[in-house]
């Protein structure tokens, strides 16, 4: 807890985020131990020029990298040879490289001084189907699009037929679960295939999730539903398209048996279709895998060495060779005012760059309305991807207490409005875990904290500015309006798509200001319309200072406020269509879904506003493990 103490530039640039999002004061369980002090100095940052291309190169454009990531492939794709499943390059760096558990039975079992156990799929299967797949993860992998239309690959991807290659395990992390430690977690529904590089050696794991038991499936039966299968294989993709760090998803394949779930946990339960998602991404490790092996004592220690030398080694390069040239330090406005160099600890540069990838993630996120559910320890990525699809919801009317999962709506830990406060958390327990390994000092912790806080603000105020299409941050001007959209429950992604047509005319008549919001503002009464009036008069006489085109802030607004976004009920509508045996829906979906701030003429149904039916249990709200 002393570092979380000394917490100062972070926690009051989060403070004033709640402030602006109307966090409501919640009382979280007594357990629940996340509770950020605020202290009031301010530590003076003392950086090189140099910081812009050690950190800002490596953070800032980490999410345009990933998106365009599949655009450069697609660019490319003429002059590569498209490769058959066979002739896929595996390598298994994790496995060749990290500690082994010594069993590789499915016995579920706690798994000591090992990284991963060795398993092979086991679900059954009858006559499985493909129902989905994605060209441009296929891209990614350099794999032959008719790959898809072999007659084995539903048996290859759901792990009934071995793929050529692949040496299958389970990753062993535990975490932090609603606040609470709760120890060894572990791939329960997860099989890792192995790592595939592609021609520009960027190496993606494939991952199978639904395929059977491993050592970490505890009481579960390791399998999956087609209804989570597929909103995890629409969301991977619709992510990436909205510019977010992710997850991919490769395909989706049903297995032809029913599984047993109780999604409410109600007393009654109910088989639904089984299904599996090949799940892509360059590391699936995430903050649990490191946090595990802190918790078991001294012996453990070593293997978060090993595991931290392996990220960096493998996926932040950057920071193995890093020069003196290249120095950022920093003051730590303490009485002796040493400052300590980040290119003497590559661990402390690593968990920097970690917590600025994860702060920039967030950030994202508050800006498209997405709410992820279940943000415990081990479902943080250490490259900030988001991980993990469960239940998750994109904010239909604007709530800040919304939360998309129904085991956290006692105390909403996890809803909108705390999730910048909760990556600070997160991150505060993933410092601890590297100084409790000897990997930091306090002061790294602190400055790694510290940072998390600062590139959350600057990340979160650019979006808003983008999104309003303002010339520099009005703190006050958007508070009032984040405070007026939840007053009228005003849809988030309508509202800021209609918002781009707004002219920067100060002479238009007061009864003709809100007729550009009209589809956003529906059933307000005259208080609340003169309200919003007041709000787009001053809007737009900040607007008219800029000198900006109409046509071309609402080309940039457009460019950032999608029209198209997975809201639970296209979801919904996908699944109870799949389900029936129907996987079109799913697919004209997943297209939408790849242009979000096109028009796309003829979706326009699938920009609407949630009917009533959406509103039944079951459609917007889900548990942890369904």
């Amino acid at each position: 807890m002393q570092m979380l103490s000394r917490i100062s530039a972070s926690s009051t640039a989060l403070f004033h985020l709640r402030s602006s999002l109307l966090r409501p004061r919640f009382s979280f369980h007594p357990n629940n131990p996340f509770s950020l002090p605020i202290q009031p100095h301010h530590r003076r940052l003392l950086f090189s020029s140099s910081m812009d291309s050690a950190t800002a190169s490596t953070v800032d454009s980490v999410a345009d990298n990933f998106k365009k990531q599949s655009l450069e492939n697609n660019d490319s794709s003429n002059s590569k040879r498209l490769l058959k499943l066979e002739e896929l390059n595996w390598d298994h760096s994790f496995v060749r490289e990290l500690p082994a558990d010594l069993r590789t039975d499915t016995i579920p079992r706690e798994v000591l001084h090992a990284c991963y156990t060795k398993v092979l799929p086991s679900v059954e299967v009858e006559n499985p189907q493909l129902v989905v797949w994605s060209e441009s993860v296929a891209e990614l992998l350099e794999l032959d699009p008719k790959e898809f239309e072999r007659p084995g690959f539903p048996l290859l991807f759901s792990g009934a037929s071995p793929l050529v290659g692949a040496v299958p395990y389970a990753q062993n992390y535990g975490g932090h679960q609603f606040g609470t430690w709760a120890g060894q977690l572990g791939d329960g529904r997860a099989i890792t295939l192995g790592e595939v590089l592609n021609s520009k050696s960027e190496r993606w794991e494939l991952q199978l999730k639904g395929a059977g038991k491993t050592p970490y499936s505890r009481f579960a039966d390791g399998l999956a539903v087609l209804r989570s299968s597929i909103r995890e294989f629409l969301c991977s993709e619709a992510m990436h398209s909205l510019g977010i760090p992710t997850t991919r998803a490769l395909c989706l394949v049903t297995t032809g048996k029913d599984v047993t779930r109780d999604m409410f946990y109600d007393g009654n339960p109910k088989d639904e279709p089984g299904a599996i998602v090949c799940r892509v991404a360059q590391s699936f490790l995430r903050f649990g895998s490191y946090q595990l092996h802190a918790s078991r004592g001294k012996k453990d220690l070593e293997i978060v060495r090993t595991l931290a030398d392996y990220a960096i080694r493998y996926h932040f390069p950057h920071l193995e060779n890093m020069s003196k040239s290249e120095s950022i330090s920093f003051s730590t406005g303490e009485e002796d005012d040493s400052a300590v160099d980040l290119t003497s600890n590559k661990y402390a540069a690593w968990a920097v760059e970690v917590a600025e990838r994860t702060a920039s993630m967030i950030a994202r996120w508050q800006g498209v309305g997405f709410t992820h559910g279940v943000m415990n320890t081990d479902n943080m990525s250490v490259l900030g991807l988001t991980i993990d699809y469960g239940p998750f919801g994109f904010l239909d009317a604007f709530d800040p207490s919304y939360t998309p999962n129904t085991t956290d709506l006692p105390y909403r830990r996890y809803c909108f409005a705390n999730q910048p406060d909760i990556g600070l958390w997160n991150v505060a327990q993933f410092a601890k875990t590297l100084s409790t390994a000897e990997l930091l000092n306090d002061k790294e912790s602190n400055y790694v904290m510290e940072r998390y806080g600062i590139k959350f603000m600057d990340d979160y105020q650019a979006i808003m500015m983008k999104k309003l299409g303002l010339a520099k941050y009005n703190k006050q001007m958007i508070g009032d309006l984040l405070k007026n959209m939840a007053v009228d429950k005003v849809d988030y992604t309508n509202f800021f798509r209609l918002l781009s047509n707004v002219k920067a005319d100060p002479t238009i008549p007061a009864e003709q200001l809100l007729i550009p919001l009209k589809a956003a503002l529906l059933d307000i009464g005259m208080e609340r319309k003169e309200a919003w009036t007041s709000w787009v008069k001053s809007y737009i006489q900040e607007l008219s200072t800029s000198g900006v085109s109409d046509q071309e802030r609402k080309a940039s607004m457009n460019s950032v406020n999608p029209k198209y976004i997975l809201r639970n009920y296209l979801c919904q509508s996908a699944i109870d269509a799949a389900e029936q045996g129907d996987f079109g829906e799913v697919r004209r979906l997943l297209k939408v879904m790849q242009y979000p701030f096109d028009e796309q003429p003829g979706m326009e149904k699938y920009a609407r506003l949630p009917p009533a039916w959406a509103y039944r249990p079951g459609v917007g709200m889900l548990s942890c493990s369904s």
